[in-house]
């Protein structure tokens, strides 16, 4: 029997290891991506991969990260002083600007890790063809950047220095890259230090039985929650805009069965996996579905593996939700993934009506901007993710330009961007009457507009530029988005998918759909 206090102080115990890692993190990387937007996510993990404990961090890393350490596990025979670094998306990663580290944690004499402590970061690059990697003209994972797949960054406790520089080699920012990945490390070493005087204070075994009943308690939670949902089969279906390179939508259906205290998502009907960079792997999809019905429960609960026990998910391989080499997937991680968020709430809408909220912005509006910066005789990337409207919940509107769903990043300040890079902010406001009408109208977006002092590269990936964010119980429909350039004074509409070279004075402004409402 487990005592229900000592649970809870475990609990809060193995979060605040996950929350320090991200301050080490935060505190030490170089990339404003990082530092300022803090893209990036701190977990720990059992000696069998499954999650234990997370920081609040970004659901579309959190999930899928135990896939990655399951993937560093069986790839590597990692010892005491051992680091493991990988991106691959097809080895659980989520697409290849996401750098993942895991480290495990062995106590005294032990052979065996009774522990493994992750992070993932979003690198504003990692090579490829176009700066930021994040390139809508992609057609196979090969143009999207270095492929990392599961080997030692650290051996021994020392640093190797041969996968730095195969790494630094292949991408824009080398310094910044080298750096960004030493702070991951540091998280890390933090994370196998707490652990350390854990399993001194009360004990290895003491430890190790409450991460397991607290994935047991975790487990209980969510088929309390399942059982009160109706039992039947419900679906839902949406589109993306298109993939990039043609203009035709991608379709992303679901089907959800609820029987008793177990659910199976099926995304058969989907469509296959497409040309562009628009597909998600499996860990995408995985993500996506924990963080849904991790939201239905009320409580506190701890989001660990436990969560997912009583899901069961098929995404049909070759499939738009859980693509196969070589397929481009960089937008999958950010976009499709909102819109499998979209279909899965669609879907339980029809179940628990008076739970689930109309659809939010559905993108993250992702720019990445690359080029020579003259002043400082270097190059530069930068990243970002703009925020939208969230959609009208079923008691109240939704709220104004926030992010949603799958990201769970800040802005970066205007302060930050104008000090570090050749462009500056002309406009930042909240973006009027784009949320939909209802009882509760959804939340407005954002209206971000760059103002280019020097020629540079600009890759956008982005949606709901055509189909708009769905209201519920006869809300209305979100405002769709925009992506405009103006260039000497004439304006002129960008696809939602685009890689466009900027002059000097050139303006790119991005205006970012509202959420749905709900109710007449």
């Amino acid at each position: 029997m487990f005592n229900p206090i000592s649970l809870e102080i475990f609990n809060n115990l193995f979060s605040a290891i996950c929350e320090e890692m991200g301050v080490v993190l935060c505190k030490s990387s170089f990339s404003t991506n990082i530092k300022e937007r803090r893209d990036f996510s701190c977990a720990l993990f059992d000696g069998r991969g499954e999650m234990v404990a997370q920081a609040e961090h970004l659901p579309v890393h959190l999930a899928s990260m135990s896939l990655s350490v399951k993937e560093a596990i069986k790839a590597v025979e990692m010892r005491d002083g051992d680091t493991v670094i990988l991106n691959d998306p097809f080895q659980g990663g989520t697409h290849l600007p996401d750098i993942t580290i895991v480290t495990p944690f062995f106590y005294k004499a032990m052979k065996k890790p009774v522990f493994y402590v992750a992070n993932r970061a979003h690198h504003s690059d990692v090579g490829g063809m176009s700066p930021g990697s994040m390139s809508n003209n992609a057609t196979e994972i090969y143009q999207e950047g270095v492929r990392i797949p599961p080997v030692k960054i650290v051996q021994a406790g020392i640093i190797n220095k041969d996968v730095i520089s195969i790494i630094t080699a292949n991408v824009r920012t080398p310094e910044e890259r080298e750096w960004d990945i030493v702070a991951q490390i540091s998280a890390n070493t933090i994370g196998k230090q707490r652990l350390l005087e854990l399993c001194d204070k009360y004990g290895k075994n003491e430890v190790i039985k409450y991460s397991a009943e607290l994935q047991d308690y975790s487990d209980r939670i969510m088929r309390s929650v399942i059982r009160k949902i109706p039992d039947g089969k419900y679906s839902f279906s949406d589109f993306l805009d298109d993939d990039g390179i043609t203009g035709t939508p991608v379709r992303i259906k679901v089907g959800i069965n609820i029987k008793g205290s177990r659910v199976h998502v099926d995304f058969s009907g989907s469509s296959k996996q497409v040309k562009g960079c628009v597909n998600a792997v499996y860990a995408v999809t995985v993500s996506c579905v924990f963080y849904v019905f991790r939201c239905l429960i009320n409580s506190d609960v701890p989001a660990n593996s436990g969560c997912l026990r009583a899901v069961s998910i098929n995404a049909p391989d070759g499939s738009v939700v859980n693509a196969t080499m070589p397929s481009a997937v960089s937008s999958g991680n950010v976009e499709t993934s909102q819109r499998i968020v979209d279909v899965v709430f669609g879907a339980l809408s029809k179940a628990i009506p008076s739970k689930i909220p109309a659809a939010s912005s559905g993108t993250m509006n992702n720019i990445a901007i690359g080029g020579y910066d003259k002043s400082r005789g270097q190059s530069f990337t930068y990243y970002e993710t703009i925020a939208g409207g969230m959609g009208a919940r079923p008691d109240r509107n939704g709220l104004d330009a926030i992010h949603t769903h799958m990201t769970n990043t800040l802005n970066t300040p205007v302060e930050a961007i104008e000090h570090n890079y050749p462009f500056r902010i002309k406009r930042y406001q909240v973006r009027p009457q784009s949320g939909g009408m209802g009882k509760f109208r959804g939340g407005y977006g954002i209206i971000r507009d760059f103002e280019f002092l020097d020629t540079a590269s600009v890759s956008i990936l982005s949606d709901r530029r055509k189909s708009s964010p769905y209201g519920l119980r006869s809300g209305k429909k979100g405002r769709v988005g925009k992506n405009i350039l103006i260039s000497k004074g004439k304006k002129h509409n960008l696809p939602s998918k685009t890689t466009v070279n900027v002059k000097k004075g050139d303006v790119i402004s991005i205006c970012t759909p509202g959420g749905g409402g709900y109710g007449r």
